[in-house]
């Protein structure tokens, strides 16, 4: 299942325990959602990324943690989500990974006095280099691989 396809059934979940819509409107609108086709873009009708293939700009966009945190793949992601999907999604997944690993950066330099801070700072540390690569990799590929353990601040 798409990450789409599962917001929207997540959206529906919502709607049906807030008493919107009925069980058996959630089950056809959710029939609907899994058998649909997915959209798929042709290069013909993907905006170009200041003259760069897709794959090349969302690689770039993961990467480019490594450079400056959250600055330039945030400037990144505004720039090209108003023309790109895929671009707004993978913006939104950084931005979330960024801040949840940030607030547990936060919680390590706290903890560095009672020594589990330099756990929490090594495992930290060793994890995002690995999860940005692994994102970076599957962005390159087509891809999208979620960020694990982190917040949806953005959706």
């Amino acid at each position: 299942m798409t990450y789409e396809k599962y917001e929207k059934i997540k959206e529906l979940e919502e709607l049906k325990q807030k008493g919107a819509i009925t069980e058996e409107e959630f089950q056809k609108e959710k029939d609907k959602i899994l058998n649909e086709e997915p959209k798929v873009l042709t290069t013909e009708t993907r905006q170009p990324l200041f003259g760069m293939a897709e794959n090349s700009y969302l690689l770039l966009m993961h990467l480019s943690q490594f450079v400056s945190a959250i600055v330039v793949p945030l400037i990144m992601w505004l720039m090209g989500k108003d023309d790109n999907q895929r671009v707004d999604v993978h913006g939104k997944n950084i931005i979330n990974f960024e801040i949840t690993y940030a607030i547990w950066l936060l919680v390590g330099i706290i903890t560095i006095p009672i020594i589990i801070g330099i756990v929490i700072l090594s495992v930290i540390g060793i994890a995002m280099t690995v999860f940005i690569i692994v994102a970076s990799v599957k962005a390159y590929n087509g891809e999208y691989w979620k960020y694990p353990f982190i917040i949806h601040f953005l959706k």
